[in-house]
């Protein structure tokens, strides 16, 4: 019994250590956080996989690399930051390594981003030590993210930690080794309150248990945050330091507010040759372009190259100037470019409207090169778009703005520097509001001024010179009335969606509601048709960019249902011209880094082609007299449907229309009406219908009197003459 006695007491004091040695691991993890806390939100991480590494063959690998600089220590607030994430040689100098082996660390400094503002960093890659809520949870703690308007419990704009105490952290999740060099910070998105940390420490693991803290020759490194909530702040790490995890710790904050941010870190991966971890949804890409951001005179550059090598089907001309006097260039694409082909539609690519949404205006320039590189090696579908299509690629419609983002360089100009135009413009939103005009008229049924349901004209208000309307706004107007476009896509940044309109409320009283055009099952065709080729935007297993869900409607929504917008491209060029204009919103980051941008291609570079295969459907045809001769501005109608088009000056047309039968109607002033039976089919390429009518016989008299050098004199006039003369003769 006394055996057994000691064995028992032996086994409970090998359990207590064992005990008291996990509790001293979770200690450390925990950052002295009471153990009777009960916070709901409270993440554990001592459950993770540890992450094995291998060193490379003839050198010696440590867990992280620390070196101080070689000018003394180095304060990471005092260290320059730089648009272009490109610090001083100086400060990121590593010490030489041993000739064996070269050091890692002997990259180049300028790290991309890890990807938690383009989502590449998955919400279970993010953790915290506490969180206020669900909507202010760790998975919300990413660069750029947006609140929604009511700022509830699952979309809001930030990591906010649950107490206000030095011990709180955000930890990253690397999933690999990766060398960190830099961290950019954020406070959070809210239109009610001001919470911003602004300073702290940044440490490194590679178990996510033992963590070492970044330290000069004076002890740990407190970095400088911000100073408000919005502005990025860019800080680099003294040296690099290699490991799999990175955490942030709070140190000070808003006095009056809390400890909240949001975060991009910067790492270069670390190659693995037992290829233990593959990055997911890695892509790579085959086609040879440009992939680069291109300031105004690259692009320029960049257009007359793409014109040089395909001089046959390309040509540079420009729409106006900008604010600044910067010219609006846009590339043509067509067999026979310069002059529009009578049968062959019109098709336009606009993008940067606002300024710093820089995706589409880099897609747009890899379009055309793709384009003409294609064209020269003989691909099929690709020639025989150029030869059926003219098409109209216009990459930067607000260069002022782009010039303000481009300067402040990827990830730092935050949320809004350069969308406007340097008048302080939204050339989105800029146009004048035709919606108004059609339904008061439409309501006010007896009133004497009709509005017809297409063509409506331009009030005479936004046409004067002190209406509040951008130079730019006013040549895209003049370019969209000069070509006769039939289908167009404008290309915007920061949501990953495809809006169609309109993009305007009908009720004065509602700042969200569906508001169908009358041909709405054909812009959700076209809004489905780009969507459906993108390899994320219909994915529901994908994330939300900041707080809309776009899946129950495969990643398309109709404008006025997601946020109600006056004067909105898209809503007066379908009701001012005969064009068909859709919002593509191509990526959740706006600026996204230079080494996205391969990527970002192979995500759009399908949907940007059967986009413009779209003006292939629907009917065309050719408007003719009974001689032969195209009857400009004649009106085309559809049985069923409330919008009408009008024929272009040599008597062509194109009305986009779904499958189906339809009963088309053509009239212009002085000829008879005619109709006709027209179907559309599955296939790609519109239906042919053409129209042969004839001058009414008023129509005719006047034309021969008028060759002949008389007009038609009315009875009344006649008779009065008559009675003039036999008054004279009574005399």
């Amino acid at each position: 019994m006394i055996v057994l006695r000691k064995k028992g007491s032996r086994s409970s004091q090998l359990c207590l250590a064992l005990c008291a040695f996990g509790l001293a691991l979770l200690g450390d993890v925990s950052r002295a956080v009471p153990m009777d806390d009960q916070d709901y939100y409270l993440q554990e991480i001592s459950n993770r996989d540890h992450y094995y590494s291998f060193p490379y063959p003839g050198e010696e690998f440590f867990p992280f690399t620390e070196q101080p600089g070689e000018e003394g220590p180095i304060r990471a607030a005092e260290t320059e930051e730089h648009p272009g994430f490109k610090p001083s040689r100086k400060e990121l100098k590593p010490k030489k390594s041993n000739k064996k082996g070269k050091s890692i660390l002997e990259t180049p400094p300028d790290c991309p981003p890890l990807g938690l503002e383009t989502l590449k960093i998955t919400d279970f890659q993010l953790h915290a030590s506490t969180a206020k809520r669900y909507g202010l949870g760790a998975h919300r703690g990413r660069l750029n993210i947006q609140a929604g308007v009511n700022e509830n419990d699952f979309y809001d704009g930030a990591w906010c930690a649950g107490r206000n105490d030095p011990y709180q952290w955000i930890e990253v999740d690397a999933r690999r080794l990766t060398k960190f060099t830099g961290v950019i910070t954020q406070g959070r998105n809210s239109l009610w309150s001001s919470n911003w940390v602004t300073s702290y420490r940044v440490l490194v693991s590679n178990d996510s248990h033992a963590w070492t803290a970044v330290r000069n020759e004076s002890g740990d490194v407190i970095f400088e945050g911000n100073s408000e909530k919005e502005i990025p702040v860019l800080n680099m790490l003294p040296v690099p330091l290699v490991a799999r995890y990175i955490r942030i710790n709070p140190r000070s904050w808003f006095e009056e507010g809390s400890i909240c941010m949001r975060l991009e870190i910067l790492g270069c991966p670390l190659p693995d040759p037992n290829n233990y971890y593959h990055r997911r949804n890695e892509m790579t890409t085959t086609d040879n372009l440009d992939f680069k951001h291109h300031n105004y005179k690259e692009m320029r550059q960049l257009m007359k190259t793409v014109n040089k090598m395909c001089p046959n089907i390309t040509r540079i001309y420009n729409i106006g100037k900008s604010n600044q006097g910067l010219k609006l260039y846009a590339v043509e694409i067509s067999d026979n470019p310069g002059e529009h082909e009578v049968g062959e539609p019109e098709f336009r690519y606009i993008a940067g409207a606002h300024g710093n949404e820089v995706l589409g205006r880099e897609l747009i320039l890899l379009l055309m090169q793709f384009m003409c590189q294609e064209y020269l090696a003989g691909n099929p579908r690709i020639v025989h778009l150029i030869e059926d299509t003219r098409i109209h690629l216009l990459p930067s419609v607000n260069p002022d703005g782009y010039d303000k983002a481009y300067k402040a360089g990827s990830e730092l100009g935050g949320w809004s520097l350069g969308r406007w135009t340097q008048d302080g413009i939204d050339i989105n939103n800029n146009f004048p509001d035709l919606n108004s005009l059609l339904w008061e008229s439409e309501d006010q049924k007896m009133s004497k001024r009709k509005v017809p349901n297409h063509h409506i004209p331009i009030p005479d208000w936004y046409l004067s010179e002190n209406a509040t309307v951008a130079v730019e706004t006013r040549a895209i107007i003049a370019w969209m009335e000069k070509i006769p476009f039939v289908l167009g896509g404008n290309l915007q940044g920061g949501e990953l969606v495809v809006a169609y309109p309109y993009d305007m409320v009908r009720s004065m009283w509602k700042t969200q509601d569906y508001t169908p055009t009358p041909d709405d099952h054909v812009f959700r065709w076209l809004a489905y048709s780009y969507a459906s080729t993108h390899r994320l935007m219909t994915d529901a297993r994908r994330r939300a960019c900041h707080t809309e869900d776009f899946q129950k409607e495969d990643g398309t929504v109709n404008g006025a249902s997601w946020h109600t917008v006056a004067g909105s491209i898209n809503d007066f060029s379908y009701l001012h011209t005969n064009c068909f204009e859709l919002s593509i919103y191509v990526g959740c980051d706006k600026y996204p880094h230079e080494s996205e941008l391969p990527e970002e291609w192979e995500n759009n570079r399908e949907s940007l082609i059967v986009f413009m295969e779209q003006v292939h459907r629907g009917i065309k045809g050719i408007v003719k007299d009974v001689h032969g001769k195209g009857i400009p501005n004649a009106v085309i109608s559809v049985e069923g449907v409330n919008h009408d088009i009008r024929t272009g000056a040599d008597g062509d047309y194109w009305r986009l229309l779904n499958p189906g039968e339809y009963v088309v109607g053509v009239k212009a002033e002085g000829y008879t009406a005619a109709t006709k039976t027209c179907e559309v089919g599955y296939d790609m390429g519109a239906t042919q219908c053409d129209f042969t009518i004839s001058k009414t016989n008023l129509a005719r008299i006047k034309e021969i009197m008028k060759k002949f050098g008389k007009q038609p004199i009315s009875l009344s006039i006649r008779r009065l003459r008559q009675r003039a003369r036999q008054w004279r003769q009574q005399r």
